[in-house]
């Protein structure tokens, strides 16, 4: 792809800047607009500007994306209701030696749910509970959401606020005071029994997405049978949805769409191919160096499209080991990419949001706070893997 006309790329850059601006400082003086109109106002402005026509604007929103995150966020709702983040809170304080140690186990938990099932999911069910775990112990939020949005692919706390009674507690409150124990007994069976519906439909959700079925109607469908089972109006609890999120998503995918139909990408990456080759040390950290910016500018996904096949093509002329080498090179640097900037991943940007708008307790992940930690980690994490990789 060549690089567009002139007034294409500069109406772009200033469509994806104004976005860039808007995702990073959601509340900058001359226009606190937010991050989710911020994002709409990208995607407007790439249409208008026609950067992207209105049908490839539609085209490039993601709805396999946006149909697991509702499905999530509404299965994540139940098990809220169902008292799992309880639980599992319990858990990782039993018998925890301190905030480091609280830490290391919140890394674990997220390690391991994002390899087994997907980061973007995780981040959506553990972000408000991560939040909790950390204003139950008097710890700050931070380390545990950096923790959390971390684990790409792969907190610290005030008393938190007293939680409103489960159905089961209230019932037998209520009814141990008329003394109808009998009452009390089937009404706490009703709370067991759909509690371990939720529960059992949630396996079953994360059974089927560790067998490979479509993740986006597994989400939904798991979603639907738990609103199904509850037997009321759902209104209550789709209102707890985080939309605002979900539209967030669909302007960034416009809007990152656009700025790679200026041909930016394409023409930085044709620029520096030629001292990208993999077949010396310099040319490694190159394409390390260059993977790492196009994925914090025009996404991981679309990198990766995009430089896929001419990294191979270039690594294939060396050795067919040397192709193999730059296809792990390439997945393996695209994937550390999302830690530098909040901008980095999908990941980080849930992450946010959800700690943003947690009830009673959100709290503000920002970019620079996050860039602290994400430089430094993702340059030692990079050149770690890369000598890995080189090794081979």
């Amino acid at each position: 792809m060549v690089l567009a006309h002139t007034s294409k790329v500069v109406l772009g850059c200033v469509a994806f800047g104004i976005f860039w601006v808007l995702a990073v400082f959601p509340s900058v003086p001359f226009m606190p607009v937010g991050r989710t109109a911020g994002s709409l106002l990208g995607a407007m402005l790439m249409v208008l500007f026609r950067v992207i026509s209105p049908e490839d604007a539609y085209a490039a929103i993601d709805l396999p994306i946006i149909g697991l995150l509702f499905g999530t966020m509404v299965v994540s709702i139940f098990l809220e209701r169902a008292d799992m983040f309880k639980y599992l809170g319990n858990l990782l304080q039993w018998k925890s030696r301190g905030p480091k140690d609280l830490l290391f186990r919140v890394c674990i938990v997220s390690a391991i749910a994002s390899a087994l099932f997907t980061n973007d999911t995780c981040c959506v069910v553990l972000t408000e509970f991560i939040l909790k775990v950390a204003r139950q112990n008097n710890l700050p939020p931070q380390p545990f959401l950096l923790a959390l949005a971390s684990q790409q692919r792969s907190v610290i706390i005030e008393d938190a606020p007293p939680s409103s009674p489960t159905d089961d507690e209230a019932a037998a409150n209520g009814d141990k005071d008329k003394g109808e124990l009998p009452e009390v007994v089937e009404k706490r069976w009703k709370v067991l029994v759909w509690k371990t519906a939720v529960y059992l439909i949630t396996l079953g959700m994360l059974i089927a997405l560790l067998m490979g079925l479509n993740m986006s109607w597994t989400a939904i469908t798991a979603a639907l049978v738990l609103l199904a089972l509850d037997f009321t109006d759902a209104q209550a609890c789709l209102e707890k949805v985080s939309y605002s999120l979900l539209i967030f998503f669909c302007g960034m995918f416009i809007t990152v769409d656009g700025f790679n139909k200026t041909g930016i990408p394409n023409t930085m990456w044709e620029l520096v191919e030629p001292y990208s080759r993999i077949d010396s040390a310099r040319g490694v950290a190159l394409l390390g160096l260059v993977i790492l910016i196009l994925s914090n500018v025009a996404s991981n996904v679309p990198t990766v499209l995009l430089l896929g096949t001419r990294v191979a093509a270039s690594a294939a002329a060396i050795s067919p080991a040397s192709e193999r080498k730059a296809w792990l090179i390439l997945a393996y640097v695209s994937t550390v990419a999302g830690n530098l900037t909040l901008l980095g991943s999908a990941a980080n940007l849930i992450v946010c949001e959800q700690a943003r708008r947690a009830q009673f307790f959100g709290y503000n992940l920002s970019f620079w706070s996050h860039l602290r930690f994400g430089v430094p980690s993702t340059i030692i994490v990079t050149a770690i893997g890369l000598l890995i990789v080189s090794s081979y």
